[in-house]
């Protein structure tokens, strides 16, 4: 084979969020002589992962945003994308039930290899309103993408159950929400340097990475950490990540007093050293697929509490507390407390590696998935 296998990686814009630093995982580690990641994306600004992609030899594409006034707009310019890229056979979509486009006219294409792959699974009870309308239009996609998807990829049973119905299980496959274990593992040197350098030394300091949307439960972390600091005033809170709701937690953060104890650090490139000066990893999420901030904090041998709606297959290590939403902030704050004396932070690099959640491994899966099913559909042998 002379030329890699292209691979079509559809997502709405190629920013940190889970799934999105989950696949530039892979594409580092994969074997870039036999398999190429290009990326569909669906918004004109570029990414945080733009540069990188590109400095790796991956192609990006730009489409209109999958708004429903755009529906004939986006079919016509899949039309013309496939037309003029023939090239690509493998088609592997991160953007749940809204791949059925793209999936339709690949059909149409005799593109064979169509995964969609299963990120998340939404809980009823934790949605607004808008979100349980919404519902009625994303469960009628998600019957209309299924028939021309050929394979089911999940990172959690949960996220698959909710995308493609537990009818469908017996087609599921697990692609691993897999880190560079090595490059998480816990460094005294480098816990020490960032805690000079955000200016934390001597303080409980709590950790939450993701974006500021429901979700990711902002404003119960705040009054998690507004208790925390009646019990423990050394206490600081640092928050990665940015979104729409990033503006009203600051807001309650001021109304609260907390400012100066709270630190918004925006998207960051390094969070493998943010987890190394943290004390605890808080992440009391509405729901999740199974994340990947999770598994990182994992491998850096930080002690988390997390919401008990997260899958149990997330809990890699015996560092993960799961706690009851309903059991309310000071709660939670008077169990993370607990650790204010400080604790014997652990090499997890072993136990990420025996649980198959390092890359090294799960990129030659993957590699090895994609040429084999490239063969079977189109009986070429790479």
């Amino acid at each position: 084979m002379n030329e890699p296998v292209r691979i079509l990686n559809l997502f709405t814009i190629m920013n940190r969020g889970g799934a999105e630093t989950m696949v530039m995982n892979y594409y580092r580690k994969i074997d870039k002589s036999k398999v190429q990641f290009d990326f569909m994306v669906h918004r004109q600004e570029r990414g945080a992962y733009d540069d990188e992609i590109e400095a790796m030899g991956g192609r990006i594409y730009r489409m209109c945003p999958i708004f429903p006034q755009n529906f004939a707009k986006y079919k016509k310019m899949l039309k013309v994308f496939f037309d003029e890229h023939p090239e690509y056979k493998i088609l592997h979509s991160h953007m749940s039930e809204l791949g059925c486009f793209a999936f339709q006219e690949a059909e149409k294409h005799g593109i064979k290899v169509k995964i969609c792959h299963a990120h998340n699974a939404p809980v009823k009870g934790s949605m607004n309103l808008k979100e349980k309308g919404q519902l009625i239009f994303r469960d009628y996609f998600k019957k209309k993408m299924l028939p021309f998807t050929d394979h089911l990829f999940i990172c959690g049973e949960e996220a698959g159950n909710w995308l493609y119905g537990e009818e469908n299980k017996d087609r599921f496959v697990m692609m691993n929400n897999a880190v560079d274990a090595e490059k998480f593992r816990f460094s005294s040197a480098v816990r020490e340097e960032m805690r000079k350098e955000f200016g934390i030394e001597n303080k409980l300091v709590i950790l939450n990475v993701g974006r500021f949307n429901p979700q990711k439960n902002h404003t119960f972390i705040i009054d998690i950490f507004k208790e925390i600091k009646a019990l423990q005033e050394d206490s600081v809170l640092l928050l990665v990540g940015n979104g729409d709701l990033q503006e009203e937690i600051k807001e309650k953060v001021k109304k609260l007093g907390l400012t100066d104890s709270v630190k918004f650090l925006g998207l960051r490139s390094d969070v493998d050293k943010i987890l190394q000066c943290a004390d605890v990893f808080l992440f009391p999420s509405l729901y999740e697929g199974l994340p990947v901030t999770m598994v990182e904090a994992q491998s850096s041998g930080i002690k988390c509490f997390i919401s008990d709606v997260i899958p149990q297959q997330c809990v890699l290590t015996d560092d993960v507390t799961a706690l009851s939403l309903s059991k309310g902030a000071k709660y939670w704050a008077e169990q993370i407390v607990m650790l204010k004396d400080g604790y014997e932070r652990k090499d997890r690099y072993d136990d990420m590696v025996k649980a198959d959640f390092d890359i090294t491994s799960n990129a030659k899966w993957l590699c090895d998935f994609y040429l084999a099913q490239y063969n079977n559909a189109y009986g070429e042998n790479l």
